[in-house]
């Protein structure tokens, strides 16, 4: 029933009920005590009622007020969805999109009503979709964003580069249930040759610039080439045994990426706080000045790769520890008063891991090259070699 009816039949009701009372309590020749109690009650209820009445109209009338109101921010929201300049795409867990915003369709070239429940994958170029779905099945145990670098197609159109950055989206459970996308086109952010010079600061300008906490893992790609901005990446692959071997350091201005290997596994962590820039290997067949730029650093990545490689050549395990030293004192030492700081930390696993041996035995060397004074470690337990 609608309520203001209601009300106005509640009123009703109790007009002819407040006259009847009031009549029978006047009447003289009616005892007080004959006055029938039902009678008493009905009034006293009917009151109650009218006032329960009166405020269920009064939080109707909000409930409509807040449903508006959230109308107009569920339509403004949409609007802001629908009309971003990014590239949107909702998806559920195995990467089946349904929801997109106009700005993707026209990215991909497909309308909203054939993009719905489409897989994702379809979009992406045949080589990567391996790398894809590898990624695809990460994202539902990560905790924070994810930044990705994919060559996508158009349908029945042109392969682009894109810059993806995917969310998770969780229940109350803290189950995943959608993945939100976030593409943007950067192909037409690949530098041309009157924009590029021997400087490694243009090598950078108008890049995405992806940023990894200490200890994640870098994703790697074999169309892209990652330019180190800032800190320190560690790059090594696994024995048969699988004990993790140190293959290099990728620091400030320097690059690496799966194509720059034959290894079956090769994998990129980062050191301390990173920040990298995309290059994709198909820049360099068609623009001369970035393949000038690129061959002195992939050449100077290959040649610290094979420095790493002989420390296993020596046979004594302290003639590998004092190489492993000397060449991070090259690669990443910083003079300091009484000696060369290693601008690095590293755990005596890792550094056993780069001379071929156990932990135990490079916390015997380490304490003996304290006991010699030939090493010592500062406040921040980073190490020094003494002069």
């Amino acid at each position: 029933m609608n309520i203001e009816r209601l009300i106005q039949s509640l009123e009703s009701m109790y007009q002819p009920l407040a006259e009847l009372h009031q009549t029978a309590r006047i009447l003289p020749w009616i005892p007080s005590d004959l006055l029938p109690q039902a009678y008493q009650e009905l009034y006293n209820n009917s009151k109650i009622l009218q006032l329960a009445a009166e405020e269920l109209y009064q939080q109707n009338e909000e409930l409509i007020r807040t449903q508006n109101l959230l109308e107009s921010e569920r339509q403004y929201y949409l609007e802001l969805f629908e009309f971003a300049p990014d590239g949107y795409l909702v998806t559920n867990t195995a990467g089946v999109i349904e929801d997109a915003n106009a700005t993707i369709t026209k990215l991909l070239n497909i309308s909203k009503q054939f993009l719905v429940g489409k897989a994702m994958i379809n979009f992406v170029c045949l080589e990567e979709r391996s790398h894809f779905r590898s990624k695809l099945n990460q994202l539902a145990h990560i905790n924070k964003t994810k930044e990705l670098v994919l060559r996508l197609q158009q349908r029945y159109g042109e392969y682009f580069d894109a810059a993806v950055t995917v969310a998770a989206i969780r229940n109350q459970q803290g189950e995943v249930t959608h993945l939100f996308w976030l593409l943007r086109n950067i192909s037409d952010r690949h530098p041309t040759a009157l924009q590029l010079t021997a400087n490694s600061h243009e090598l950078i300008q108008n890049r995405p610039v992806y940023k990894h906490p200490k200890g994640e893992n870098i994703s790697l790609n074999t169309s892209v080439i990652w330019y180190v901005c800032r800190g320190w990446v560690k790059l090594s692959t696994f024995s048969e045994t699988g004990e993790e071997v140190l293959l290099g350091l990728a620091k400030n201005q320097m690059v690496f990426g799966s194509s720059m290997t034959a290894l079956s596994v090769y994998q990129a962590t980062a050191l301390a706080d990173v920040e990298l820039v995309p290059i994709y290997v198909s820049e360099l067949a068609v623009n001369q000045p970035l393949s000038h730029i690129l061959l002195p650093k992939i050449t100077q990545r290959l040649q610290q790769t094979e420095s790493f490689l002989a420390i296993s050549r020596k046979q004594l395990v302290e003639d590998r520890l004092h190489y492993l030293l000397e060449l991070l004192k090259q690669e990443a030492g910083e003079q300091v008063d009484n000696g060369t700081r290693i601008s690095i930390r590293f755990t005596h696993e890792e550094i056993a891991s780069a001379c071929c041996t156990t932990r135990v035995t490079i916390t015997r060397l380490l304490s003996k090259l304290q006991q010699q004074d030939l090493i010592s470690f500062d406040a921040k337990k980073h190490m020094v070699l003494k002069n």
